[in-house]
Protein backbone atom coordinates (compact mmCIF):
# COMPACT_ATOMS: atom_id res chain seq x y z
CA UNK A 1 0.00 0.00 0.00
CA UNK A 2 1.76 3.11 -1.08
CA UNK A 3 0.90 6.26 0.39
CA UNK A 4 -0.37 9.19 -1.64
CA UNK A 5 -0.77 12.80 -1.20
CA UNK A 6 -3.38 15.01 -3.54
CA UNK A 7 -2.92 18.72 -3.41
CA UNK A 8 -6.16 20.10 -3.82
CA UNK A 9 -9.67 18.60 -3.60
CA UNK A 10 -10.69 19.84 -6.98
CA UNK A 11 -13.04 17.37 -9.48
CA UNK A 12 -9.81 15.98 -11.36
CA UNK A 13 -8.40 15.37 -7.75
CA UNK A 14 -10.95 13.56 -6.41
CA UNK A 15 -11.77 11.43 -9.72
CA UNK A 16 -7.61 10.01 -8.72
CA UNK A 17 -8.17 9.87 -5.55
CA UNK A 18 -11.27 7.59 -5.49
CA UNK A 19 -9.49 5.14 -7.87
CA UNK A 20 -6.29 4.94 -6.35
CA UNK A 21 -8.34 4.48 -2.91
CA UNK A 22 -9.74 1.61 -4.22
CA UNK A 23 -6.27 -0.01 -5.39
CA UNK A 24 -5.47 -0.35 -1.99
CA UNK A 25 -3.55 2.71 -1.26
CA UNK A 26 -3.71 4.96 1.43
CA UNK A 27 -4.44 8.46 0.31
CA UNK A 28 -4.86 12.13 1.88
CA UNK A 29 -6.02 15.41 0.18
CA UNK A 30 -4.64 18.49 1.03
CA UNK A 31 -7.01 21.57 0.61
CA UNK A 32 -5.90 25.00 1.12
CA UNK A 33 -9.93 26.39 1.03
CA UNK A 34 -12.97 24.67 3.35
CA UNK A 35 -14.50 22.95 0.83
CA UNK A 36 -14.18 20.80 -1.78
CA UNK A 37 -15.36 20.46 -5.99
CA UNK A 38 -12.72 22.65 -7.59
CA UNK A 39 -14.77 25.17 -10.01
CA UNK A 40 -17.98 23.31 -9.05
CA UNK A 41 -19.15 26.08 -6.65
CA UNK A 42 -22.59 27.26 -5.90
CA UNK A 43 -23.72 30.22 -4.34
CA UNK A 44 -27.24 30.67 -2.53
CA UNK A 45 -28.79 33.66 -1.25
CA UNK A 46 -32.79 34.05 -0.52
CA UNK A 47 -33.68 30.46 -1.13
CA UNK A 48 -31.47 31.00 -4.48
CA UNK A 49 -28.70 28.57 -5.21
CA UNK A 50 -26.60 29.14 -8.73
CA UNK A 51 -23.72 27.34 -10.21
CA UNK A 52 -20.62 29.38 -9.87
CA UNK A 53 -18.80 27.14 -12.41
CA UNK A 54 -19.81 24.77 -15.51
CA UNK A 55 -24.00 24.37 -15.43
CA UNK A 56 -24.38 21.34 -17.42
CA UNK A 57 -22.59 17.93 -17.93
CA UNK A 58 -21.20 16.81 -21.09
CA UNK A 59 -19.67 13.15 -21.85
CA UNK A 60 -20.99 12.16 -18.68
CA UNK A 61 -19.51 8.34 -19.34
CA UNK A 62 -16.47 9.87 -17.74
CA UNK A 63 -18.07 10.03 -14.21
CA UNK A 64 -20.74 7.17 -14.82
CA UNK A 65 -16.87 4.75 -15.66
CA UNK A 66 -15.42 6.30 -11.94
CA UNK A 67 -18.25 5.23 -10.15
CA UNK A 68 -19.08 1.97 -11.90
CA UNK A 69 -14.85 1.30 -11.13
CA UNK A 70 -15.54 2.87 -7.19
CA UNK A 71 -18.26 0.90 -5.89
CA UNK A 72 -21.87 -0.70 -6.09
CA UNK A 73 -23.85 2.38 -6.62
CA UNK A 74 -24.07 4.08 -10.10
CA UNK A 75 -24.14 7.32 -11.08
CA UNK A 76 -27.85 8.06 -11.62
CA UNK A 77 -27.91 7.09 -8.05
CA UNK A 78 -26.25 9.27 -6.57
CA UNK A 79 -27.37 12.33 -8.52
CA UNK A 80 -30.59 12.93 -10.49
CA UNK A 81 -28.87 13.36 -14.56
CA UNK A 82 -31.51 14.30 -16.79
CA UNK A 83 -30.82 15.04 -20.50
CA UNK A 84 -31.49 18.55 -21.49
CA UNK A 85 -33.67 19.06 -24.31
CA UNK A 86 -33.62 21.24 -26.67
CA UNK A 87 -29.99 21.26 -26.32
CA UNK A 88 -29.56 24.58 -26.85
CA UNK A 89 -31.47 27.78 -28.36
CA UNK A 90 -29.80 30.36 -30.40
CA UNK A 91 -30.13 33.68 -31.20
CA UNK A 92 -28.33 35.19 -34.17
CA UNK A 93 -27.38 38.17 -34.92
CA UNK A 94 -30.42 39.18 -37.77
CA UNK A 95 -32.52 37.72 -35.53
CA UNK A 96 -33.04 34.23 -37.30
CA UNK A 97 -33.94 32.11 -34.10
CA UNK A 98 -33.08 28.04 -33.67
CA UNK A 99 -33.44 25.39 -31.35
CA UNK A 100 -31.21 22.54 -31.31
CA UNK A 101 -32.45 19.49 -30.62
CA UNK A 102 -30.35 16.80 -27.89
CA UNK A 103 -27.82 13.98 -29.13
CA UNK A 104 -29.67 13.71 -32.81
CA UNK A 105 -27.68 14.37 -35.64
CA UNK A 106 -30.84 14.02 -38.09
CA UNK A 107 -32.61 16.55 -35.64
CA UNK A 108 -30.39 19.09 -35.93
CA UNK A 109 -29.87 19.21 -39.45
CA UNK A 110 -33.97 19.17 -40.18
CA UNK A 111 -33.87 22.27 -37.22
CA UNK A 112 -31.30 24.13 -39.11
CA UNK A 113 -32.51 23.79 -42.26
CA UNK A 114 -35.83 24.75 -41.62
CA UNK A 115 -34.44 27.74 -39.18
CA UNK A 116 -31.31 28.89 -41.75
CA UNK A 117 -32.55 27.25 -44.88
CA UNK A 118 -30.42 27.58 -48.00
CA UNK A 119 -28.62 24.00 -47.12
CA UNK A 120 -27.47 25.30 -44.03
CA UNK A 121 -28.63 21.74 -42.69
CA UNK A 122 -26.85 19.66 -45.01
CA UNK A 123 -23.75 21.65 -44.33
CA UNK A 124 -23.34 21.35 -40.81
CA UNK A 125 -24.14 17.84 -41.49
CA UNK A 126 -21.43 17.39 -43.57
CA UNK A 127 -19.36 19.31 -40.66
CA UNK A 128 -20.05 16.75 -38.27
CA UNK A 129 -19.17 13.78 -40.43
CA UNK A 130 -15.95 15.18 -40.72
CA UNK A 131 -16.25 15.83 -37.37
CA UNK A 132 -16.67 12.62 -36.39
CA UNK A 133 -13.74 11.40 -38.73
CA UNK A 134 -11.46 13.37 -36.56
CA UNK A 135 -12.81 11.82 -33.34
CA UNK A 136 -12.18 8.29 -34.62
CA UNK A 137 -8.47 9.66 -35.70
CA UNK A 138 -7.30 11.38 -32.38
CA UNK A 139 -9.61 9.42 -29.66
CA UNK A 140 -7.66 7.35 -27.82
CA UNK A 141 -4.34 9.57 -28.41
CA UNK A 142 -6.17 12.91 -26.97
CA UNK A 143 -8.13 11.41 -24.50
CA UNK A 144 -7.84 7.60 -23.65
CA UNK A 145 -4.05 7.42 -23.59
CA UNK A 146 -1.21 9.50 -20.97
CA UNK A 147 0.67 11.97 -23.19
CA UNK A 148 3.55 9.72 -24.06
CA UNK A 149 7.27 11.47 -25.08
CA UNK A 150 5.85 10.97 -28.52
CA UNK A 151 3.03 13.65 -28.38
CA UNK A 152 4.59 14.85 -31.76
CA UNK A 153 2.41 12.37 -33.32
CA UNK A 154 -0.63 14.62 -32.04
CA UNK A 155 1.10 17.88 -34.53
CA UNK A 156 -1.03 17.11 -37.29
CA UNK A 157 -4.67 18.33 -37.15
CA UNK A 158 -7.11 15.16 -37.78
CA UNK A 159 -9.98 17.03 -39.29
CA UNK A 160 -10.42 16.02 -42.88
CA UNK A 161 -10.89 19.61 -44.40
CA UNK A 162 -12.19 19.51 -48.26
CA UNK A 163 -9.36 20.45 -50.51
CA UNK A 164 -10.08 23.88 -52.41
CA UNK A 165 -8.87 25.29 -55.53
CA UNK A 166 -8.82 28.75 -54.93
CA UNK A 167 -6.65 31.35 -57.12
CA UNK A 168 -4.59 29.12 -58.55
CA UNK A 169 -3.70 27.13 -55.63
CA UNK A 170 -5.45 24.54 -53.38
CA UNK A 171 -6.76 25.19 -50.49
CA UNK A 172 -8.18 23.77 -46.66
CA UNK A 173 -9.35 25.50 -44.35
CA UNK A 174 -7.03 25.59 -40.92
CA UNK A 175 -8.89 27.64 -38.05
CA UNK A 176 -11.89 27.62 -36.85
CA UNK A 177 -12.42 30.69 -38.15
CA UNK A 178 -11.71 29.14 -41.68
CA UNK A 179 -13.95 26.16 -41.32
CA UNK A 180 -16.69 28.90 -40.82
CA UNK A 181 -15.98 30.97 -43.66
CA UNK A 182 -14.90 28.56 -46.30
CA UNK A 183 -17.19 25.33 -45.28
CA UNK A 184 -20.19 26.10 -43.45
CA UNK A 185 -20.84 29.33 -45.41
CA UNK A 186 -22.99 30.88 -43.67
CA UNK A 187 -22.19 33.67 -40.62
CA UNK A 188 -25.17 31.43 -38.63
CA UNK A 189 -23.38 28.61 -38.71
CA UNK A 190 -20.02 29.90 -38.40
CA UNK A 191 -21.07 31.92 -35.41
CA UNK A 192 -22.45 28.53 -33.86
CA UNK A 193 -19.11 27.15 -34.18
CA UNK A 194 -17.03 29.84 -33.22
CA UNK A 195 -19.11 29.61 -29.98
CA UNK A 196 -18.50 26.18 -29.03
CA UNK A 197 -14.66 26.96 -29.22
CA UNK A 198 -14.66 30.53 -27.19
CA UNK A 199 -16.82 28.87 -24.74
CA UNK A 200 -14.19 26.19 -23.87
CA UNK A 201 -11.51 29.17 -23.89
CA UNK A 202 -10.02 28.68 -27.50
CA UNK A 203 -9.35 31.95 -29.96
CA UNK A 204 -11.54 30.84 -33.41
CA UNK A 205 -8.88 32.85 -35.37
CA UNK A 206 -6.05 30.49 -34.27
CA UNK A 207 -7.67 27.71 -32.74
CA UNK A 208 -7.01 24.14 -35.24
CA UNK A 209 -9.52 22.66 -37.31
CA UNK A 210 -10.01 19.91 -34.69
CA UNK A 211 -12.08 21.90 -32.35
CA UNK A 212 -14.89 20.88 -34.30
CA UNK A 213 -14.65 17.69 -31.59
CA UNK A 214 -16.12 20.35 -29.49
CA UNK A 215 -20.04 20.49 -31.45
CA UNK A 216 -19.74 16.78 -32.37
CA UNK A 217 -19.29 15.70 -28.85
CA UNK A 218 -22.12 17.55 -27.55
CA UNK A 219 -24.00 16.73 -30.63
CA UNK A 220 -23.68 13.16 -30.43
CA UNK A 221 -23.53 12.20 -26.64
CA UNK A 222 -25.62 14.72 -25.77
CA UNK A 223 -25.49 17.40 -22.99
CA UNK A 224 -27.25 16.79 -19.44
CA UNK A 225 -28.06 18.65 -16.17
CA UNK A 226 -27.83 17.51 -12.78
CA UNK A 227 -30.98 18.11 -10.48
CA UNK A 228 -29.77 20.55 -7.56
CA UNK A 229 -26.87 22.07 -10.12
CA UNK A 230 -23.69 20.57 -10.67
CA UNK A 231 -22.51 21.49 -6.94
CA UNK A 232 -24.39 18.16 -6.55
CA UNK A 233 -22.22 15.93 -8.97
CA UNK A 234 -19.00 17.08 -6.90
CA UNK A 235 -20.81 16.38 -3.81
CA UNK A 236 -21.43 12.79 -5.06
CA UNK A 237 -17.67 12.69 -6.24
CA UNK A 238 -16.74 13.54 -2.69
CA UNK A 239 -18.79 11.20 -0.55
CA UNK A 240 -17.38 8.47 -3.05
CA UNK A 241 -13.92 9.39 -1.76
CA UNK A 242 -15.16 9.50 2.03
CA UNK A 243 -16.41 6.19 1.47
CA UNK A 244 -13.62 4.86 -0.06
CA UNK A 245 -11.78 5.90 3.00
CA UNK A 246 -9.91 9.10 1.15
CA UNK A 247 -9.00 11.45 4.18
CA UNK A 248 -9.46 15.36 3.55
CA UNK A 249 -7.69 17.98 5.44
CA UNK A 250 -9.24 21.20 4.83
CA UNK A 251 -8.19 24.36 5.63
CA UNK A 252 -4.29 23.52 4.59
CA UNK A 253 -1.99 24.98 2.66
CA UNK A 254 1.06 22.78 0.77
CA UNK A 255 4.15 25.32 0.43
CA UNK A 256 6.23 23.07 -0.99
CA UNK A 257 6.75 19.21 -2.84
CA UNK A 258 9.82 17.69 -0.60
CA UNK A 259 12.04 16.07 -2.86
CA UNK A 260 14.37 13.25 -1.14
CA UNK A 261 16.84 11.11 -3.56
CA UNK A 262 15.69 12.34 -6.45
CA UNK A 263 11.90 11.94 -6.60
CA UNK A 264 8.87 13.61 -4.57
CA UNK A 265 8.70 12.10 -1.05
CA UNK A 266 5.89 14.44 0.25
CA UNK A 267 4.65 17.49 1.57
CA UNK A 268 5.62 20.35 3.66
CA UNK A 269 2.30 22.50 4.88
CA UNK A 270 2.13 26.42 5.82
CA UNK A 271 2.25 25.04 9.52
CA UNK A 272 5.72 23.57 9.17
CA UNK A 273 4.40 19.90 9.29
CA UNK A 274 5.61 17.26 6.91
CA UNK A 275 4.28 14.71 5.21
CA UNK A 276 6.03 11.91 3.88
CA UNK A 277 4.40 10.28 0.48
CA UNK A 278 5.60 7.74 -2.08
CA UNK A 279 3.50 9.76 -4.71
CA UNK A 280 2.27 13.51 -4.58
CA UNK A 281 -0.38 14.33 -7.69
CA UNK A 282 -0.44 18.46 -8.25
CA UNK A 283 -2.07 20.36 -10.71
CA UNK A 284 0.42 22.02 -13.38
CA UNK A 285 -0.52 25.61 -12.08
CA UNK A 286 1.49 24.94 -9.18
CA UNK A 287 3.44 21.75 -9.17
CA UNK A 288 6.62 23.31 -10.69
CA UNK A 289 6.76 26.23 -7.93
CA UNK A 290 6.32 23.73 -4.69
CA UNK A 291 8.93 21.65 -6.25
CA UNK A 292 10.87 24.78 -6.57
CA UNK A 293 12.55 23.10 -10.16
CA UNK A 294 11.87 22.96 -13.83
CA UNK A 295 9.31 20.01 -14.15
CA UNK A 296 10.00 19.93 -18.00
CA UNK A 297 12.49 19.28 -20.38
CA UNK A 298 13.06 21.68 -23.74
CA UNK A 299 10.82 18.90 -26.27
CA UNK A 300 7.94 18.79 -23.48
CA UNK A 301 4.67 20.29 -23.71
CA UNK A 302 4.62 22.78 -20.65
CA UNK A 303 2.11 24.81 -19.02
CA UNK A 304 0.43 27.32 -20.81
CA UNK A 305 1.42 31.48 -19.95
CA UNK A 306 -0.76 33.98 -19.31
CA UNK A 307 -3.17 35.09 -21.42
CA UNK A 308 -5.96 32.67 -21.14
CA UNK A 309 -9.74 33.49 -20.73
CA UNK A 310 -12.21 33.31 -18.23
CA UNK A 311 -15.86 33.78 -17.96
CA UNK A 312 -17.57 36.61 -16.53
CA UNK A 313 -21.05 35.59 -14.95
CA UNK A 314 -23.85 37.51 -14.03
CA UNK A 315 -26.31 35.52 -11.64
CA UNK A 316 -30.23 36.82 -11.46
CA UNK A 317 -32.34 36.51 -8.95
CA UNK A 318 -36.28 37.08 -10.79
CA UNK A 319 -39.78 37.74 -9.33
CA UNK A 320 -42.44 35.26 -11.58
CA UNK A 321 -41.95 31.73 -13.00
CA UNK A 322 -40.69 31.53 -16.32
CA UNK A 323 -43.18 30.21 -18.45
CA UNK A 324 -43.77 27.61 -20.44
CA UNK A 325 -41.82 26.39 -23.34
CA UNK A 326 -38.51 27.82 -21.85
CA UNK A 327 -35.04 26.32 -23.42
CA UNK A 328 -32.65 25.49 -20.42
CA UNK A 329 -29.80 27.19 -22.48
CA UNK A 330 -30.10 29.88 -24.86
CA UNK A 331 -27.17 31.25 -26.73
CA UNK A 332 -27.59 35.11 -28.16
CA UNK A 333 -25.15 35.49 -30.42
CA UNK A 334 -22.34 38.55 -31.13
CA UNK A 335 -22.78 40.23 -34.00
CA UNK A 336 -19.10 39.98 -34.64
CA UNK A 337 -17.55 36.95 -33.68
CA UNK A 338 -13.70 38.33 -34.75
CA UNK A 339 -14.33 41.36 -32.85
CA UNK A 340 -15.28 39.58 -29.92
CA UNK A 341 -12.22 36.97 -30.22
CA UNK A 342 -9.85 39.90 -30.69
CA UNK A 343 -11.35 41.44 -27.49
CA UNK A 344 -11.11 38.55 -25.40
CA UNK A 345 -7.35 37.56 -26.90
CA UNK A 346 -6.02 41.13 -26.89
CA UNK A 347 -7.15 42.09 -23.10
CA UNK A 348 -10.41 44.68 -24.11
CA UNK A 349 -13.91 43.66 -23.68
CA UNK A 350 -16.50 43.31 -26.70
CA UNK A 351 -18.93 45.48 -27.13
CA UNK A 352 -21.35 42.79 -27.75
CA UNK A 353 -20.16 39.78 -26.24
CA UNK A 354 -21.85 36.19 -26.76
CA UNK A 355 -24.34 35.49 -23.70
CA UNK A 356 -25.13 32.20 -22.94
CA UNK A 357 -28.40 31.88 -21.00
CA UNK A 358 -28.82 29.09 -18.45
CA UNK A 359 -32.25 28.89 -16.66
CA UNK A 360 -32.67 25.54 -15.24
CA UNK A 361 -36.53 24.45 -14.30
CA UNK A 362 -35.36 22.99 -11.33
CA UNK A 363 -37.46 23.62 -8.09
CA UNK A 364 -34.09 23.01 -5.71
CA UNK A 365 -32.39 26.09 -7.06
CA UNK A 366 -35.40 28.84 -6.44
CA UNK A 367 -37.39 29.80 -3.20
CA UNK A 368 -40.96 28.88 -5.02
CA UNK A 369 -42.20 28.56 -8.31
CA UNK A 370 -42.92 32.10 -8.63
CA UNK A 371 -39.51 32.96 -8.81
CA UNK A 372 -36.43 31.82 -11.08
CA UNK A 373 -32.94 31.87 -10.73
CA UNK A 374 -31.04 32.73 -14.45
CA UNK A 375 -27.73 32.67 -15.04
CA UNK A 376 -25.09 34.50 -17.78
CA UNK A 377 -22.30 34.01 -18.86
CA UNK A 378 -19.64 35.33 -21.43
CA UNK A 379 -16.12 34.61 -22.52
CA UNK A 380 -13.71 37.41 -21.28
CA UNK A 381 -9.91 38.36 -20.98
CA UNK A 382 -8.46 36.45 -17.80
CA UNK A 383 -7.30 37.94 -14.89
CA UNK A 384 -3.60 38.05 -15.53
CA UNK A 385 -3.21 41.82 -15.68
CA UNK A 386 -2.52 42.62 -19.08
CA UNK A 387 -6.68 43.03 -19.99
CA UNK A 388 -9.55 44.18 -17.54
CA UNK A 389 -9.17 45.43 -13.76
CA UNK A 390 -11.51 42.94 -12.49
CA UNK A 391 -11.03 44.27 -8.97
CA UNK A 392 -13.03 47.37 -10.63
CA UNK A 393 -16.76 47.73 -9.03
CA UNK A 394 -17.68 50.30 -11.46
CA UNK A 395 -16.25 48.29 -14.82
CA UNK A 396 -17.92 45.19 -13.16
CA UNK A 397 -21.42 46.37 -12.60
CA UNK A 398 -20.98 48.23 -16.49
CA UNK A 399 -20.28 44.90 -17.94
CA UNK A 400 -22.81 43.01 -16.28
CA UNK A 401 -25.39 45.57 -17.34
CA UNK A 402 -23.98 44.60 -21.20
CA UNK A 403 -25.05 41.00 -20.58
CA UNK A 404 -28.48 41.77 -19.16
CA UNK A 405 -29.28 44.04 -22.08
CA UNK A 406 -27.65 41.39 -24.23
CA UNK A 407 -29.53 38.53 -22.52
CA UNK A 408 -32.95 40.37 -22.93
CA UNK A 409 -32.55 40.76 -26.47
CA UNK A 410 -33.87 36.88 -26.35
CA UNK A 411 -38.09 36.53 -26.68
CA UNK A 412 -38.23 34.67 -23.82
CA UNK A 413 -36.89 36.91 -21.51
CA UNK A 414 -39.60 39.55 -22.80
CA UNK A 415 -36.69 42.64 -23.47
CA UNK A 416 -34.27 44.75 -21.51
CA UNK A 417 -37.68 46.31 -19.28
CA UNK A 418 -39.72 43.41 -18.49
CA UNK A 419 -36.05 41.38 -17.41
CA UNK A 420 -35.02 44.52 -14.95
CA UNK A 421 -38.64 45.09 -13.91
CA UNK A 422 -38.54 41.21 -12.54
CA UNK A 423 -34.61 41.46 -10.83
CA UNK A 424 -34.88 41.07 -7.76
CA UNK A 425 -31.03 40.92 -6.68
CA UNK A 426 -28.11 40.18 -8.97
CA UNK A 427 -24.40 38.87 -8.12
CA UNK A 428 -21.05 38.94 -10.28
CA UNK A 429 -18.48 36.86 -10.31
CA UNK A 430 -15.16 37.37 -12.49
CA UNK A 431 -12.36 35.93 -13.93
CA UNK A 432 -10.31 37.68 -10.54
CA UNK A 433 -12.96 34.84 -8.45
CA UNK A 434 -13.31 31.85 -10.45
CA UNK A 435 -9.89 32.01 -12.89
CA UNK A 436 -9.22 30.96 -15.81
CA UNK A 437 -10.22 28.78 -18.95
CA UNK A 438 -7.76 26.20 -19.34
CA UNK A 439 -9.40 24.85 -23.04
CA UNK A 440 -9.85 21.13 -23.57
CA UNK A 441 -6.35 19.49 -25.13
CA UNK A 442 -6.87 18.99 -29.39
CA UNK A 443 -4.40 17.68 -31.78
CA UNK A 444 -2.53 20.48 -34.55
CA UNK A 445 0.50 21.96 -35.46
CA UNK A 446 3.19 22.47 -32.68
CA UNK A 447 1.23 20.70 -30.55
CA UNK A 448 0.19 24.41 -29.17
CA UNK A 449 -3.12 23.14 -27.97
CA UNK A 450 -1.98 20.21 -25.84
CA UNK A 451 -1.43 20.17 -22.21
CA UNK A 452 1.51 19.36 -20.13
CA UNK A 453 1.99 15.12 -19.86
CA UNK A 454 0.10 13.46 -16.38
CA UNK A 455 3.95 12.23 -15.33
CA UNK A 456 6.67 14.89 -14.76
CA UNK A 457 10.62 14.81 -14.78
CA UNK A 458 10.94 14.39 -11.32
CA UNK A 459 9.50 10.50 -10.56
CA UNK A 460 7.13 10.39 -8.13
CA UNK A 461 5.05 13.15 -9.23
CA UNK A 462 1.97 13.48 -11.37
CA UNK A 463 0.01 16.45 -12.51
CA UNK A 464 -3.80 16.56 -12.61
CA UNK A 465 -6.74 18.74 -13.71
CA UNK A 466 -7.43 21.07 -16.61
CA UNK A 467 -3.76 22.49 -16.94
CA UNK A 468 -2.52 19.13 -17.81
CA UNK A 469 -3.35 16.19 -20.44
CA UNK A 470 -6.20 16.03 -21.78
CA UNK A 471 -6.65 19.45 -20.90
CA UNK A 472 -10.14 21.95 -19.41
CA UNK A 473 -13.57 20.90 -19.28
CA UNK A 474 -15.14 18.87 -16.38
CA UNK A 475 -15.23 15.60 -18.47
CA UNK A 476 -11.43 16.01 -19.38
CA UNK A 477 -10.54 16.56 -15.77
CA UNK A 478 -12.47 13.36 -14.93
CA UNK A 479 -10.30 11.99 -17.62
CA UNK A 480 -7.06 13.41 -16.05
CA UNK A 481 -8.03 11.70 -12.96
CA UNK A 482 -8.45 8.13 -14.32
CA UNK A 483 -4.85 8.83 -16.55
CA UNK A 484 -3.41 9.54 -13.45
CA UNK A 485 -4.55 6.62 -11.64
CA UNK A 486 -3.75 4.59 -13.94
CA UNK A 487 -0.09 5.61 -14.35
CA UNK A 488 0.47 5.05 -10.46
CA UNK A 489 -1.57 1.60 -10.04
CA UNK A 490 0.50 0.52 -13.43
CA UNK A 491 3.38 1.96 -13.83
CA UNK A 492 5.22 3.02 -16.94
CA UNK A 493 3.16 0.15 -18.52
CA UNK A 494 -0.02 1.84 -18.30
CA UNK A 495 -1.49 2.24 -21.67
CA UNK A 496 -4.90 3.78 -21.06
CA UNK A 497 -8.43 3.44 -20.63
CA UNK A 498 -10.31 0.69 -22.45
Amino acid sequence: MARIAVIGAGMGAMAAAARLAVAGHRVVVYERTGTYGGALGVLERDGFAFDTGPGLVHLPAVWRDLFLKTGKEPLEECVGLVPVSPASRHLFADGTAVALPDASRAGIVSALETALGDGAGERWGDFLGRARDAWDRSRRPLLEEPLWSDWRVLERDPYPAPRRRAFLRTRQASTVAEVGAWELADPRLAALFSWYALAYGLDPRHAPASAALLPYLEQTFGTWYVEGGLRELARAVYDRCRKRRVEFVFDTEVVSIAVRDGRAAGLTLADGTSVEADHVVAGADTAAGLAGRDLWADDDIRPLGPGLPGRFTVLLALRGAAGAGVAHRGVVHSPDPAAEAAAVFGGGLADRPTVTVLRPRDPRTRPDDAHEAVTLTATVAGPDGTGPDWTDKALRERYADVLIDTAAADPGLGGAAALRERLLWHEILTPAQTGTLPAPALAGPGGRWLHPSNTTRLPGLHLVGGRSHPGGGLAHAGMSGALVAGLIVEGPGFQGSQ
